[in-house]
Parts: structure tokens; sequence; C-alpha cells
């Protein structure tokens, strides 16, 4: 199986003056996932080499025991150095994609067409597509079959509440929840920073960093029962 994993190249966080990037729990939790069930692993992101990691997301009150493996891991390290330029993947090279989080997608793959035209790519060829956190609202431009990808289907993601405890609501670009709401998704939630996902055909939504396991195992679930199929 091989699994397409994307962060972002984004850094900054809106007119702040403050770092941003992926959230580091979101890049090596599922990475550890899927390596460890020996998938074939790529990474990608809109740059390539290095995506920047959210700072606040290292402080030592998020520290998680990815982070921790991740810290110590060469192999690990290393592929996140390098990571692929998103616009050289190839769709039909890989089985499914996987997109991490943090604040910096909202900025750049939300708005990129090559993340756009992937997505869609990925999911009209009946590929599973999986998403965390922020990254649901990337979906805010993907069409299938002339309707948003996300319209009646059952998502989670960032939630308003997690934004406002952040204090990010006033800068980020669109609020996750209200996004995906507008484009007519059945928006599911639990409490604030609590481990959620979803799985709604091939569309799976994880909540919040928390949810970044549970996400990525969802995902390997679902691509092993289509091989079962």
């Amino acid at each position: 199986m091989k699994i397409l994993q994307v962060l972002t190249s984004h850094d900054q966080l809106g007119n702040t003056g403050r770092k941003t990037g992926f959230w580091l729990e979101e890049g090596a939790a599922p990475y550890f996932v899927f390596r460890d069930a020996g998938v074939d692993l790529t990474l990608a992101s809109p740059k390539g080499g290095q995506p920047p990691i959210d700072p606040k997301s290292d402080l030592p009150e998020n520290q998680t025991p990815a982070m921790a493996r991740f810290k110590k891991d060469e192999t690990a390290l290393q592929a996140f150095a390098n990571t692929v330029k998103l616009a050289d993947v190839k769709v039909e090279d890989f089985d499914t994609v996987f997109y991490s989080g943090g604040h910096g997608p909202l900025w750049d793959l939300a708005e990129s067409p090559v993340s756009i035209a992937l997505l869609e790519s990925f999911y009209d060829s009946g590929k599973p597509i999986a998403l965390v956190c922020h990254s649901p609202g990337v979906l805010r431009h993907v069409r299938h079959r002339g309707a948003p990808l996300v319209k009646g289907k059952h998502v989670t993601g960032f939630t308003n509440g997690e934004e406002e405890e952040v204090k990010l609501t006033k800068v980020v670009p669109f609020l996750v929840e209200d996004e995906l709401l507008r484009l007519g998704a059945i928006f599911e939630k639990k409490a604030n920073w609590q481990p959620f996902s979803i799985t709604d055909g091939r569309l799976i939504t994880g909540q919040n960093p928390a949810s970044s396991t549970s996400a990525a195992l969802a995902l390997l679930e679902l691509m092993a029962m289509g091989k079962a199929a």
C-alpha cells in the first residue's frame, strides 16, 4: 500500500507576526501509524523540503509519545526534511492521501489549485482521502460531481470552540466548522480537544491534534476493507 502524507509549507500566522506551520503531533503520529503498518509512505508539501513546524505545537504542555519518538528517529527526521513538491505528485502512484493539520493549511493548501485538483483526482478515482484538524478546511473548494465534496457528508474538524480557546478566531482566514457547514456538510464534534474521527464512505476527517492517530488508523482500516471487498 502506498500512502501520500501532505503537510503545509505556510509559516505565517496571518498578520500577527507569529509563526505557524503543521502541528507536530499531526505530522508525527500518523507518520508512525503508517510506518509501523509497513506502508510505503511519501511526504509532500507545496514547496517541498522541510515543512515549518508550528512552534506552539512543540511546547512542553503539548508533548506526546509520538513527538518524543519523532525527535529521536533519524529516519523520520530525514523524511520530514525532504518532502517532495506537491506539484510533482502523481495520484496514480498512490492508494490514498492523508492531510496533516495545524493552522498553516488554511492559508496555502486550502487555496492551492494543485491541492484542490489532487484531492478531486484521488476521490474521483475511487480512492479514500483523510484530513485531520484544520485540514478538513482544505476541502472548501474541492468538488465532486459538480457540488462541494463535503455536501451531505458527515465530517468533523477543528471546531469554533477550539479556535476560540486558542484565541485565533479573528486571525484565521476562515473557521473550519463554519465553512464546512456553509458547504452543506453535516458537522459533528466532541468536547474540545477530545479524540474524534468520522468515516463517511471514502472521506475520513479528524477533529483536532488528539484525533491524528484515530484518523490514521481509520484510514488503514478503510484501506484493508477495500482490499477485502
